[in-house]
């Protein structure tokens, strides 16, 4: 039995599609292209002593990091629940995006201490081969090159491979800075470009670090996602035709591109059983379509408009 999804995209009846093994084959090739240039990147650091060089390869290593995880959990996503994992495995893509912040960011801080201790004199600044480190930031360069051209027709798809795309964007402008690093360095034979160069990326590493730790944080404190809130959502459904109140409301986010909802949904006591049916899937329409964030896994309970007086008089006997 083949159904579709919110996107319009052709599934079966597990959430198998060509789209989904599509962007296991493109994280593969990226995760291979940024696997072998951080290979490369950590032996140029170490032969060319550039903290330019050696922040990038620490900032490569997140990317392989977060890579490693978009394409876990593209792979794992796929795979039917069960009775112990009863949303599959969508968590260990978040978990595995905490931890690469967590990395991240300590390369980043580290590499801006390192950058000032470089620039003061506290720390010898010295790069040993200017030409080999030039050599590195070109390869790195068209390597990330590689990455864009292989996610960028389908980064929009989903947040996954939305956040593997600017991951190897950004590894983009790091080897543009060592590039332009190494070049002045050839050029006028200032050291402390280097430093300068490293410090820019840095810079840019620990806001974006700081970004993915808090979004993950969220999702494992199962928060309501950007642009989705409880009171938002009783606003909404509450003028639902059929619809008498709403409480007991819960959203939260079980992973990146998956939100859930709960309700209590009081409805007339008198509602027929193909209402109630009709009446829910108007409920998840309005879910899936009108917020920012689409609402695909809803849970409503609904409830006669007497169904308090109900349970009191039952628990007074």
């Amino acid at each position: 039995m083949n159904n579709r999804n919110s996107r319009g995209t052709q599934t079966d009846a597990h959430g198998f599609n060509a789209q989904a093994r599509d962007h296991v084959r493109r994280l593969r090739l990226t995760l291979a292209f940024t696997g072998i240039i951080f290979v490369a990147e950590v032996a140029g650091a170490a032969f060319t002593q550039s903290l330019a060089l050696f922040v990038d390869a620490g900032h490569m290593l997140t990317d392989v990091s977060v890579l490693v995880a978009s394409l876990t959990a593209a792979v794992l996503m796929q795979r039917k629940p069960d009775s112990r994992h009863t949303w599959g495995w969508r968590r260990l893509e978040v978990i595995t995006a905490a931890g690469g912040a967590l990395v991240l960011l300590f390369v980043g801080l580290y590499s801006l201490v390192q950058a000032v201790l470089r620039l003061t004199g506290s720390v010898a600044d010295t790069v040993n081969d200017p030409v080999m480190l030039l050599v590195f930031g070109i390869v790195g360069l068209l390597a990330n090159a590689a990455s864009i051209v292989t996610l960028a027709s389908s980064h929009g798809d989903n947040m996954n491979v939305r956040a593997a795309f600017l991951e190897v964007c950004n590894d983009a402008l790091g080897s543009v800075a060592v590039v332009v690093s190494s070049t002045v360095l050839l050029c006028t034979g200032w050291d402390g470009f280097d430093a300068i160069a490293g410090g820019v990326i840095a810079l840019l590493i620990v806001p974006r670090a700081l970004k993915l730790l808090r979004d993950s944080v969220r999702v494992l404190l199962e928060e309501a996602p950007a642009g989705v809130d409880a009171a938002s959502v009783v606003k909404h459904l509450s003028g639902v035709e059929g619809v008498v109140a709403i409480h007991d409301v819960h959203v939260s986010a079980v992973s990146s591109d998956l939100v859930r909802l709960t309700a209590h949904v009081v409805v007339d006591a008198h509602m027929t059983v193909g209402q109630s049916a009709e009446l829910i899937r108007r409920l998840t329409t309005c879910a899936a379509e009108h917020f920012p964030v689409s609402i695909e896994h809803c849970t409503f309970q609904l409830e006669p408009a007497d169904y308090e007086d109900e349970c009191e008089s039952h628990l007074d006997m």
